[in-house]
């Protein structure tokens, strides 16, 4: 009930997405083998790099100045506690179960691509027009552009994934048409974060065959891959006018003209102004509660010409944590980012390095963690896939110990 309410929250409600958490500590809580679960949960080791990250933004209470965003910090990103607690001690979804949220989830997401699809079809001379300006549309249920974007490039994989496992004709044709529905909402919205993460993780999918030595699949999704960008911009008028208003966009703080109006130079210049404070803080940050604040006193000290209503945060997750967390706080957040690829039972997990790498990507454009939405994205899909996923192969591991198994 959790994750269905869980992935239900992402496409509709925040309130459902904030009571998940809730729920699945109460599974986890009423677990008939509680204090067997706990002690397994201790020893995973994808469970100790968020809890560091919350520990980090408790211990930043010591020399906070925002009392009050710090209490609201300290609530808000509770799950990270939470959320690896309920998959690491509930009694674990079963395989069929676990492809049922999968399921839910691509097609939740298909079916709210087909509605922003509709919504942009009615009058698509405007929706282009606005794209040329650097604007973009949400999706029909409110969610932001940017963690829509990233959302439809993860049902996209998702759905082929699922597609690789499944044996049943109707669905696996229903999957593809799934994951082929993603893309061209990705491009005929323009969302230009989504179409990034997309791109990237077919590059590394590319490079993944021609490593394992299946070159004529990889030579082909190569080639794929430097034609369809092209075909698109040729034959795509939202693709056209994203591209030439995302280049338009990057030259004015690079002319150094009036940026006010451009959100990619805004984030070149929030860029810039992030690494100074950081330079000033290397090992700690400022801490997270501290981040906005900090930012608007550089801002007045060097605004790049921004009005102050133009002063925006980083909109990058690495330089945020920086920014924040100092050296210690980025260390820890890349543990949590690319920790669980060192195991090489999750390293081999196509759902857990998908997942990851996406998120790693689309934090380069983008601090996904600062909003709700891509916060709860991130923690719910992190348990879902990468706690779940240890915590299964731990326990066939004890399964096959010499002490588990029947003497004869």
């Amino acid at each position: 009930m959790a994750c269905t309410a869980g992935v239900v929250g992402l496409l509709t409600s925040r309130a459902l997405v904030a009571l998940s958490p809730v729920t699945g500590v109460v599974a986890a809580l009423a677990n008939p083998a509680l204090s067997r679960a706990l002690g397994q949960w201790l020893r995973l080791r994808t469970v100790w790099a968020p809890a560091a990250m919350y520990a980090l933004l408790l211990l930043s209470g010591f020399h906070t100045e925002q009392w009050n965003v710090w209490r609201h910090e300290t609530f808000r990103l509770l799950p990270w506690l939470g959320v690896p607690l309920a998959f690491g001690v509930a009694v674990p979804l079963t395989k069929r179960q676990r492809s049922g949220i999968g399921l839910l989830y691509v097609t939740g997401f298909v079916l709210v691509a087909l509605a922003t699809l509709g919504q942009y079809f009615l009058d698509p001379a405007a929706a282009n027009k606005a794209f040329g300006l650097g604007q973009s549309l949400p999706s029909v249920t409110g969610i932001f552009h940017i963690h829509f974007g990233l959302m439809l490039a993860l049902a996209a994989f998702f759905a082929l994934l699922l597609r690789h496992n499944s044996h049943t004709p109707g669905l696996r044709l229903g999957l593809l048409i799934a994951a082929a529905v993603c893309v061209v909402t990705l491009h005929l919205l323009a969302y230009r974060t989504g179409l990034l993460v997309f791109y990237v993780m077919a590059l590394l999918e590319a490079l993944r065959l021609l490593l394992r030595k299946r070159l004529l699949l990889g030579l082909g999704v190569l080639f794929l891959l430097v034609a369809s960008p092209l075909v698109a911009y040729h034959t795509l008028e939202p693709v056209h006018q994203r591209l030439d208003a995302t280049i338009w966009d990057v030259q004015q703080i690079q002319l150094g003209h009036d940026i006010n109006e451009y959100s990619l130079s805004r984030r070149l210049a929030a860029w810039q102004t992030a690494l100074t404070v950081a330079q000033a803080h290397p090992w700690l940050g400022v801490g997270p509660a501290d981040a906005y604040q900090a930012m608007m006193n550089q801002y007045s000290w060097k605004n790049f010409g921004l009005r102050p209503e133009n002063r925006v945060m980083v909109h990058n997750q690495y330089l945020h944590q920086l920014l924040s967390g100092g050296i210690v706080g980025l260390s820890v957040w890349l543990l949590v980012l690319f920790g669980p690829l060192m195991q090489p039972s999750l390293r081999r997990n196509p759902y857990v390095y998908h997942f990851l790498l996406m998120e790693a990507t689309a934090m380069l454009v983008d601090s996904l963690l600062e909003l709700q939405i891509g916060f709860n994205l991130f923690v719910f899909l992190y348990g879902f896939i990468v706690v779940a996923t240890e915590r299964r192969v731990s326990q066939e591991a004890e399964t096959l110990k010499p002490s588990a198994l029947p003497t004869v």
